[in-house]
């Protein structure tokens, strides 16, 4: 029997060749959109999931409490994680983290025989405590987890890194390394190399050095008062994390007890592995993350895998007509409605395993260009057993769930009926269809109006006026010689082709993110200790920033008093209450100076947060931080080659490096990027999918009105009246997509756009154009088939049965 249906099925595929390549093709491609986007959540949701201990690894974010907010981020005192080792027995072992910063180093690379100290190599790392590798699986190639960092001066190195700087990671073992701190060279002795970091895991160091040399290169850190590490803790094997919680609530009033009425401090817990997809903060708790990209394209695949599960059902409901008489003998021959329904949802099955096959070669051809996109290295597991199993559970869900109707409705013909006359559909079967495409098309255009928010946000993003000028500016870091020879090079640089102003910035203008409450100004409420945003910066800043001064000047020599003078910006200045602030004194860390000038309100981070109050203060020897270099448009190529000469002949014993600010920017909006790629493409693809759906729909009204048609024909109706009948039930069904589909879009994309302190308008248009597009597909799809109908012999239309 079964040998039988199977016959049956594939001659049934092979006779109707198109219809079956249309149900193969909307199948494999809703298949294949999905398989991509399960295998990137699958990845999202694995990141940090290897860590042997993972069960037991909480990482600390700290809650400030003020009369009038509450703030919280990862940011806590570098002094908390060996107080908790101390106090809290719960806690087996904790490790502060800081630092995911480019720093300098120089070693001896054997292969060449180079001398120590000739290889300058830059690298991204920073510091932690000696118990990191056994609280994190990170595997040790050379050295003990234990001891990797035992010394003020041990370091660990990636095993890329080692091989660098001395030709192997066992060569690299006891080896020493020189550290570039501005001032000065440091020696490091390698105690370990470890396995280079995968992209699994949230932590990307190629080194880490011990956490006491933290200390020394930040002593300030030293206080309970200053914040700026992560802490991360490893529980006890039988440990209860919500008894260590509760001690956490109110564990820093003791160490920071700080004079602000209202004011406290709370540590709260959270899984380590929790943190990559939730780590974003509102009102002081947990509020998302990535977490939202991950659920919204879980509902984008099994959006795509029921859309072309509805295409699956309207295409072989459309050619139901034309196995009538089969299904009709068979029952007189003795088939039961159940072995009816066995057969077709065999034959969906068969189908759907097809489909599997060409989506896991498509899936297998597209993943290096979606591992470009979303900037992953993503691989079809085929050697895990698990991944077969889910595949052939998914195959057998996506067959049943395509085939049950067709099964249903195709089992359900009474032999009498379909041996002696056509087959009439009834009308609540005839509403189930039209249901399911609008359900379709409503899906596709809540795809279509995400994606122009989406775009149009990024857009907007890309494009805003940030309060500077962005575009031609480049940074390039302070470090080595330039240090010291930061006056000359200045010199030098303005008398380059192309080159308009030259400044320095303690920290790239897209990424201020120091802050200090330590803020004085004459009459500022007692109670009120409001965090600033600061940086330090040279002469001819605003100039080179292209920012507006709104008020005052810039800093300038002709002012020898403007060494200790400040620049606010708006916000600062709304804050303070000042309406008139120049000539105000302020005093920051007991640093006392006039405020000489107003700037105006730029974004100096994501634009995801409001612009926070900034105090600019002059600094005249920068030993650390970035020089900026304004250059002419269309000479950028020029200035580029005449700074790398300056920079080789100043500064000869380090590499020429630079960055502009406009792809810094772009950074800080990777994600967004990603999804409104993605997101054109899925809609793309969901209403291609749609559309066969449709099409079936299409040409099963087209068989079942074939006499009436003919009939109108005769009775002198025209081609285009024709046309019009047969597409405005079509029309209408689209148009009632898009009633449902707009309330659900407007209401989710104003959520979204929500998480942006700054964002392009939800705007009208936007759903006039989503319905437009979609209204134009669907009648594009059904004029070739409503044409072909409308222009048919009418003789022949009488004549068919």
């Amino acid at each position: 029997m079964f040998k039988n249906y199977l016959k049956v099925a594939f001659r049934a595929l092979g006779k109707n060749k198109s219809f079956s390549g249309l149900n193969i093709l909307g199948l494999s491609l809703g298949i294949a959109c999905s398989l991509l986007i399960f295998l990137w959540v699958h990845d999202e949701r694995g990141v940090d999931g290897f860590h042997a201990h993972k069960d037991r690894l909480f990482v600390l974010y700290e809650r400030e409490i003020s009369p009038d907010k509450v703030d919280a981020d990862y940011e806590n005192p570098a002094l908390l994680g060996d107080e908790l080792k101390k106090t809290i027995p719960e806690v087996r072992a904790a490790v502060t983290i800081d630092g995911d910063d480019d720093f300098t180093f120089r070693g001896n690379d054997q292969r060449s025989g180079e001398r120590n100290g000739d290889k300058t190599i830059k690298a991204k790392g920073g510091y932690t405590g000696k118990d990191f590798f056994s609280m994190f699986s990170f595997p040790v190639l050379g050295g003990s987890a234990a001891t990797a960092l035992s010394g003020p001066a041990d370091i660990a190195i990636s095993n890329t890194l080692a091989r660098k700087l001395f030709g192997s990671a066992k060569a690299a073992m006891g080896q020493t390394v020189r550290r570039d701190l501005k001032t000065q060279w440091k020696n490091f002795t390698v105690k370990a190399v470890f396995d280079d970091m995968q992209p699994n895991s949230s932590l990307q160091f190629e080194f880490l050095i011990n956490w006491q040399a933290f200390y020394a290169e930040h002593p300030w850190m030293q206080r309970w008062d200053n914040s700026g590490p992560m802490t991360v803790i490893l529980l006890q094997p039988n440990a209860d994390p919500t008894r260590v919680a509760a001690k956490l609530t109110h564990f820093l009033d003791k160490y920071d007890a700080r004079p602000i009425p209202g004011y406290h401090a709370e540590l709260m817990l959270q899984p380590f592995d929790e943190m990559y997809l939730h780590g974003n903060f509102k009102n002081g708790y947990l509020s998302g993350g990535r977490i939202e990209y991950v659920r919204l394209f879980t509902l984008v695949a099994i959006f795509l895998l029921l859309i072309a599960c509805i295409n699956y059902m309207n295409l072989t409901t459309a050619r139901s007509l034309r196995r009538a008489r089969e299904i009709g003998v068979r029952k007189v021959i003795g088939a039961t409605k159940g072995s009816l329904i066995g057969q077709f949802l065999g034959e969906a099955i068969l189908l759907a395993i097809l489909a599997m096959a060409i989506a896991l070669i498509a899936v297998w051809l597209l993943l290096p260009a979606f591992n470009s996109i979303t900037g992953k290295q993503i691989l079809l597991p085929f050697t895990n057993g698990l991944f077969w199993l889910e595949a052939a559970g998914l195959t057998l869900l996506i067959g049943c769930l395509a085939g049950s109707y067709p099964a249903l409705y195709l089992s359900s013909f009474r032999p009498i009926a379909v041996l002696k006359t056509a087959v009439r559909t009834g009308t609540g079967a005839v509403l189930f269809r039209k249901g399911l495409v609008v359900f379709q098309f409503a899906l596709s255009i809540l795809l279509i109006i995400g994606t122009i928010v989406v775009t149009r946000q990024v857009d907007y993003i890309q494009t805003m006026n940030l309060g500077y000028d962005r575009a031609a500016l480049l940074s390039i870091p302070m470090e080595g010689d330039l240090i010291g020879q930061y006056t000359g090079f200045k010199e030098q640089a303005l008398h380059l082709p192309g080159v308009q102003q030259v400044t320095y910035m303690s920290e790239p203008p897209t990424d201020i993110d120091d802050g200090t409450v330590s803020v004085e100004w004459a009459g500022k409420p007692t109670n009120f200790q409001p965090s600033f945003s600061f940086a330090s910066v040279g002469y001819d800043f605003t100039q080179t920033m292209k920012a507006q001064l709104l008020a005052g000047r810039d800093f300038s020599p002709a002012f020898p008093t403007d060494t200790t003078g400040y620049i606010i910006n708006q916000e600062a200045a709304s804050l303070m209450g000042m309406r008139d602030p120049i000539g105000h004194e302020l005093n920051v860390w007991d640093r006392k100076g006039k405020i000489i000038g107003v700037i105006n309100n730029f974004h100096f981070g994501s634009v995801h947060d409001p612009i926070k109050p900034l105090i600019l203060l002059f600094v005249h020897r920068m030993e650390d931080g970035h020089i900026l270099v304004r250059t002419n448009p269309g000479q950028t190529a020029q200035v580029l080659a005449g700074l790398k000469q300056l920079s080789r002949q100043l500064n000869p014993a380090f590499p020429f490096t630079y960055q502009f600010s406009d792809d810094a920017y772009q950074r800080l909006y990777k994600s967004e990027t990603v999804i409104g790629t993605l997101s054109h493409y899925f809609a793309f693809l969901a209403i291609l999918i749609s559309c066969l759906g449709l099409l079936g729909l299409a040409i099963f009204t087209a068989e079942q009105r074939t006499k009436e048609i003919g009939i109108r024909k005769v009775l002198g109706a025209g081609t285009a009246q024709l046309f019009i009948l047969l597409a405005r039930d079509f029309v209408l069904l689209v148009l009632l997509a898009f009633v449902i589909a707009a309330p659900v879009a407007a209401w989710a994309m104003q959520r979204w756009l929500e998480g942006y302190a700054y964002h392009a308008p939800l705007s009208g248009a936007i759903f006039v154009a989503a319905g437009l597009l979609a209204f134009a597909i669907a009648l594009l799809t059904v004029s070739y088939h409503a044409v072909r109908t409308a222009l048919a012999n009418p003789v022949k239309s009488l004549k068919a049965e």
